[in-house]
């Protein structure tokens, strides 16, 4: 396992299909917030991203997102409406919040994934919690 390289690359987060997941195995998909399933400055979820969650649900795979961003409010605003549990201020790339979602939901590490955009903190979050890293170009980038 080389720690710095993510197991996969999706140009977005769309492109992590259900099918994929469930080929992969995966029941948990951690998932980076800004820049990863978001623009820094989008303020609420965008349609795409509430069907896509509920495509993963129907799929059987529970989403967690994980942020480093620290504001608490915010983040609560934007999960709510698309009923996504969220985690600010993980301070990644520790992966104490990562093995925490783990143990909350009681999935082992082979069948949790990191979905990210940054290899300095969610690929190494994810190698450091001994789960697999996916990584998705930097929305700002693609958008």
């Amino acid at each position: 396992m080389t720690i710095i390289r993510a197991n996969k690359r999706f140009r977005r987060f769309e492109d992590v299909t259900p099918d994929i997941l469930q080929e992969e195995g995966v029941k948990l998909l951690l998932c980076d917030l800004d820049n990863t399933l978001r623009l820094h400055s989008e303020k609420e979820p965008a349609d795409e991203l509430a069907d896509w969650i509920d495509d993963c649900r129907k799929a059987g795979v529970q989403i967690v997102i994980i942020s480093n961003n620290g504001r608490k409010k915010m983040m609560q605003k934007f999960c709510e409406p698309i009923n996504v549990p969220c985690v600010w201020w993980a301070k990644k790339p520790m992966s104490k919040k990562l093995t925490e979602a783990m143990d909350k939901y009681k999935t082992p590490p082979e069948k949790t994934v990191m979905l990210g955009d940054k290899w300095s903190t969610d690929v190494l979050a994810a190698k450091f919690a001994k789960i697999r890293a996916w990584k998705v170009d930097h929305r700002r980038d693609i958008v």
